[in-house]
């Protein structure tokens, strides 16, 4: 019986899912949004919130825990330098999850998923809302 043991599997073995979901964090922390099927999505979210919350700590626990799982020392120091003070008083719900629809080849639902309250998020919709004022 399989009590108890939530996890996205996505047809992928233990250490092809733990090696995408690091390279799609470290994506996710240093572009601010990816495009991503729903399943990975989901699996992501819960991969990154864990590190996000990890890195508010700030110690050096902290930071070589999330290095062992993020891989690139890179997203590492932005996600602990850039991000967690963004984050300092927020307590969960790092990430958004937006769907597109389906994608034409194999119809997989796509969705972006994206940091919130983030530099990168607020200054892409105010660029966003410029656009929009600029053509009406």
């Amino acid at each position: 019986m399989r009590h108890r043991k939530r996890t996205f599997k996505l047809g992928r073995t233990g250490s092809h899912r733990s090696a995408m979901l690091a390279n799609m964090a470290c994506s996710l922390i240093t572009e601010g949004r990816i495009k991503t099927t729903l399943p990975k999505a989901k699996g992501l979210r819960r991969f990154a919130e864990k590190l996000i919350t990890q890195s508010k700590l700030g110690t050096l626990h902290a930071r070589r825990l999330v290095a062992s799982k993020m891989r690139q020392p890179e997203a590492v120091q932005y996600l602990f330098d850039e991000l967690a003070p963004v984050f300092e008083d927020r307590a969960g719900g790092y990430t958004r999850i937006i769907k597109l629809g389906r994608r034409l080849g194999d119809g997989a639902e796509m969705c972006y998923i994206e940091l919130v309250d983030t530099p990168k998020a607020t200054v892409e919709a105010e660029v966003a809302e410029t656009e929009e004022t600029t053509e009406a």
